[in-house]
């Protein structure tokens, strides 16, 4: 098969869309499959309204048999202030329910801005048999290679990732409304099929109009082997912790949970907890700011380590007592399988989906997003019952090498691709 694949940012750059479509491109050019990855060339993701924001400088390379081609990212004038204004005029016109869908799809391939993508793929002779697009939040991107793909009369795959968000319904909270706008869901409805993550996401997309006959369920994987191996006690006696080990580690954001979990901590501080917090991944200027607020005497109790080398990583998971990101901008967290692998007990926000990934008190906690005490009540419990953090630590292992090792997602991934293009 000759594959095209579309998103936002790959390798060098990390995130949960890039890791898991870094894997299925992978395992297909492993099995001598032609793989090419259209990304832009961004390596922080905020380059997308920021221009001073880091980029990737090279344009095309292979890595682990996939080619990447990307393209630069250009920006409107004032992007810091045009591109969230942009975002909200779609918003605005997607609740409005008058102007057609057509305009809010132009309007769209400004956020973000890559014209040379576009130009490439009507310009291009190269052959592909599939294209597949990740990620819905950039639907300029995935229009692009919509487009294509009905021109060369060859499917298209979408994989949304669709955040649904914490509110009293899929879609209707401040993130996941950037998500679940109608031209997104009209460009996820004309595409041939929908590889959705959880049972929550695939019914939102039913009652938006898809077809049961175009959805598939395939969630994240891991690889055992890649992740266990840490050392734990190494990396206590490296940063000198000997109490109980919080860990956060995802980007450092309001959404993702990071503020209302250092709060909680402070809370437990507060009681006379002696609790360590480790936060690790890119650290967002939002909540660089946030840092500054703080008393100082709690700014040098946080353990802020920022981006970590997979090494670390590791060690870290095994160092943890408990893992905690109470998110609700996650369409599922391949963190929580990452810690299961490590009998860890995890804590997630009660948000559109976790809640499918999540079962609350088996394998770990779900609590309200934003409720700094009832995050402080679910840590102080694992902490005051090792014998339930041991049980859900071993549920959630088993869990995962039962249903979510990256073995089982790729086969039905090939198998999808294989029958779409008949080979």
């Amino acid at each position: 098969m000759r594959v095209l694949h579309i998103i936002q940012r790959y390798w060098p750059a990390l995130g949960g869309a890039e890791v898991h479509l870094g894997e299925i491109s992978e395992r297909l050019a492993n099995e001598g499959h032609q793989v090419t990855v259209a990304t832009t060339d961004a390596l922080d993701v905020d380059l997308f309204w920021n221009p001073s924001r880091r980029r990737i400088q090279v344009t095309e390379e292979w890595k682990d048999g996939v080619r990447i081609r990307r393209f630069p990212v250009r920006h409107l004038p004032f992007p810091q202030l045009a591109y969230p204004a942009w975002r909200r005029l779609l918003w605005i016109l997607s609740m409005s329910y008058f102007p057609p869908v057509g305009l809010s799809q132009r309007l769209s391939r400004f956020t973000p801005w890559v014209p040379d993508l576009w130009r490439w793929l009507e310009q291009t002779e190269e052959s592909f048999d599939l294209v597949a697009g990740m990620t819905i939040c950039f639907e300029a991107l995935l229009e692009a290679g919509l487009r294509f793909a009905r021109r060369r009369g060859i499917p298209f795959v979408i994989y949304p990732l669709t955040h649904l968000g914490a509110g009293t319904k899929p879609g209707n909270d401040p993130v996941s409304r950037f998500y679940t706008m109608r031209h997104q869901i009209a460009l996820v409805r004309e595409s041939d099929t929908v590889i959705v993550q959880t049972p929550t996401e695939r019914a939102f997309y039913q009652q938006h109009g898809v077809s049961p006959d175009q959805i598939l369920i395939v969630s994240p994987g891991v690889n055992p082997e890649d992740t266990l191996g840490g050392n734990g006690t190494r990396f206590r006696k490296r940063h000198n912790i000997q109490g109980p080990l919080i860990l956060f580690l995802s980007s450092m954001s309001y959404d993702k949970g990071a503020f209302h979990l250092v709060e909680a901590v402070r809370v437990l501080w507060q009681s006379g907890r002696e609790v360590e917090l480790v936060l690790a991944g890119t650290i967002l200027e939002e909540f660089r700011n946030f840092f500054q607020e703080l008393p100082t005497k709690d700014q040098q109790r946080l353990r802020i380590l920022g981006p970590i080398t997979d090494e670390e990583k590791r060690d870290l998971l095994d160092a943890a007592d408990i893992v905690v990101m109470p998110s609700r901008t996650d369409s599922f967290g391949i963190i929580y399988l990452e810690a299961w692998l490590y009998r860890k007990p995890v804590i997630g926000a009660r948000a559109w989906g976790i809640d499918d990934v999540i079962e609350h008190g088996r394998d770990g906690l779900l609590v309200p997003f934003g409720n700094v005490s009832a995050l402080a009540e679910a840590i102080a419990y694992l902490l005051d019952h090792p014998e339930k953090r041991d049980t859900m630590g071993a549920y959630g292992k088993q869990k995962v090498y039962q249903q979510h090792t990256w073995e089982k997602k790729y086969r039905l991934i090939k198998n999808l691709y294989m029958n779409l293009t008949g080979h």
